[in-house]
């Protein structure tokens, strides 16, 4: 006889959606169109995008001078600021349709924890990405998925699955998005932080852009998890659903970086500089968007076909 327990809460279930068990409440949160969430995000990447066109400005009018010491600190500064906007415009959303802050925090910090743990040191101490990553086409395409996409996907996975996945806050498919992407953004910080060190700083103009094309990027990949993630949740899915979900979402992130290197004559490593910073931007804020519309269009239609299907 099948658990007819609620998946999330373990009441009582009385109905089923995607082969999985509800209690009313639940139900009705699993069927839900959660739209602030996505208007959120769309504010995340606009209100970036806009940040970015005025710090350059001003770096080109003023021409700000910096010591080694201020210019490491605005650099630092700089890399927290895609996570600061995204957190302030989803706070604003939230107020709608609120999700517990201190969990979507929690999940951010633990995507920067891995990747200052576990991601940076494996990718560049022991895989040395730097050292051959720069090479030819099929090189620097198989390299970004198979050692810099799985690595990072899988940590951001990780950070989500084993946290607050089997949470009752955990309680409809766009969390798995909003949790991911969370992670994403922690990854993301994590890995700016290491590109302002690395280089003792950076310009102000042109660093800024790097820092927010890695934001968009990574909240974009960990929006392709976070659908997964839901799915696995709410729906009885095989065994090889999260596998494929990791893959999609390395796949992505290395085709990104090969195509980012390319259009901007760049590097395609996560250090590298870029000849032409605006179109790595406007290419990092197209797959964002992208990848989390598409999320939103296939989450919408999963619930309207469960729903019918009932």
């Amino acid at each position: 006889m099948p658990d007819n327990k609620c998946c999330v809460c373990s009441e009582p279930g009385v109905h089923t959606l995607g082969g999985r068990w509800f209690c009313e409440r639940h139900h009705q949160t699993a069927t839900h169109q959660r739209r602030g969430a996505w208007r959120s995000i769309l504010g995340m990447v606009l209100a970036l995008v806009i940040f970015v066109g005025l710090i350059y400005a001003l770096d080109a009018v003023i021409h700000p001078v910096f010591t080694p010491v201020t210019l490491m600190l605005a650099g630092v500064l700089l890399a927290l600021v895609p996570a600061l906007i995204w957190l302030i415009v989803f706070y604003q959303q939230d107020r709608l349709e609120p999700e517990p802050k201190g969990y979507v925090l929690g999940v951010f910090i633990l995507g920067a924890l891995l990747a200052a743990a576990v991601g940076v040191p494996l990718v560049e101490k022991f895989f040395r990405v730097s050292d051959w990553l720069r090479g030819d086409a099929l090189t620097t395409i198989l390299g970004g998925i198979l050692v810099v996409g799985f690595t990072q996907e899988f940590l951001k996975y990780a950070a989500v699955r084993y946290s607050m996945y089997n949470s009752a806050e955990f309680d409809e498919a766009t969390d798995g998005v909003i949790y991911a992407t969370a992670a994403g953004l922690g990854y993301a910080t994590v890995l700016n932080v290491q590109f302002v060190i690395q280089n003792n700083g950076v310009d102000l103009g042109a660093g800024i852009i790097h820092m927010a094309v890695v934001a968009l990027a990574q909240a974009g990949f960990a929006g392709i998890t976070g659908y997964f993630l839901g799915r696995a949740k709410f729906e009885s899915e095989p065994l090889w659903w999260m596998p494929v979900g990791i893959t999609l979402a390395a796949v992505v992130n290395g085709l990104f970086n090969w195509v980012r290197g390319e259009i901007t004559r760049g590097s395609v490593s996560l250090e590298g500089g870029a000849a032409n910073p605006w179109s790595g931007l406007v290419l990092a804020a197209v797959v964002a968007l992208f990848c989390l519309g598409a999320v939103s269009l296939l989450i919408r239609r999963n619930i309207r076909s469960a729903v019918m299907a009932k």
